[in-house]
C-alpha cells in the first residue's frame, strides 16, 4: 500500500515538474523568437527580483501584469510596473497628479517605508499587476531567461528523453526475448 501511494505521489510530482518545464520552455523560446517579452492572451509573466512589494508577492514569484490598458486611467491603490533607468519596477500607486492636463503617479512598494522618489509617466507604465501570482516560480524563469539557463532548459529535457527512450527500448527487447525464449 505505501508502495503505491508513493508511486502516486511520484507521478504527480514528475507531472507537475513536466508542466513547469513546458511552461518555462514556452515563455523562454516565444520571447527568443519574438525578440521582447512573451505575451499571453494580453499578459505579460514577470519575475519578482526584490522584496519591495512584500506581503503581497514575495521575492521569486511571479506575477502575471495586464498589458493595453489606458496608461492614464490608473488610480490610487494600483499596483504598476513602469520602465523606469532601463529597469522594470512594481509598485503601488501612492499618488495621482494632474497638473496642466497632464498626469504623474507617485508609487511605493509596500515593504517601503516611503514614497519613490521617482515619478511615474503614463508612458512609462508596461501594465497593472492582475492578482496572479505564483510562488517561486520567478527564480526558475530568472535562471532560464539566463543563457545557461536557456541552454540547460534545451539540453536536460532532450537527454533525459533519450534516457527515456532507451530505457523504453531495452524493457522492449526483453519482452520480446522472453516471449520468443517461452
Amino acid at each position: 500500500m505505501l508502495k503505491k501511494i508513493l508511486s502516486i505521489v511520484g507521478n504527480i510530482f514528475k507531472s507537475i515538474s513536466i508542466v513547469i518545464l513546458c511552461f518555462l520552455a514556452f515563455i523562454v523560446i516565444s520571447s527568443r523568437i519574438t525578440g521582447g517579452e512573451s505575451t499571453i492572451l494580453g499578459y505579460q509573466l514577470k519575475a519578482v527580483l526584490s522584496g519591495s512589494m512584500e506581503p503581497t508577492f514575495h521575492t521569486g514569484s511571479i506575477i502575471a501584469v495586464k498589458l493595453g490598458a489606458n496608461p492614464s486611467s490608473y488610480q490610487k491603490g494600483d499596483i504598476v510596473t513602469f520602465q523606469m533607468d532601463n529597469k522594470l519596477i512594481t509598485h503601488r500607486i501612492a499618488a495621482v497628479h494632474h497638473k496642466n492636463g497632464e498626469i504623474s503617479y507617485k508609487t511605493k512598494g509596500d515593504n517601503n517605508n516611503a514614497q519613490d522618489l521617482w515619478t511615474v509617466y503614463p508612458q512609462n507604465i508596461v501594465g497593472k499587476y492582475s492578482n496572479f501570482t505564483i510562488p517561486y516560480v520567478g527564480y526558475a524563469l530568472n535562471f532560464v531567461s539566463s543563457k545557461a539557463g536557456s541552454a540547460l532548459l534545451l539540453i536536460v529535457p532532450g537527454i533525459l528523453l533519450t534516457l527515456f527512450s532507451l530505457r523504453n527500448l531495452f524493457q522492449l527487447r526483453k519482452e520480446f526475448e522472453q516471449k520468443t525464449a517461452g
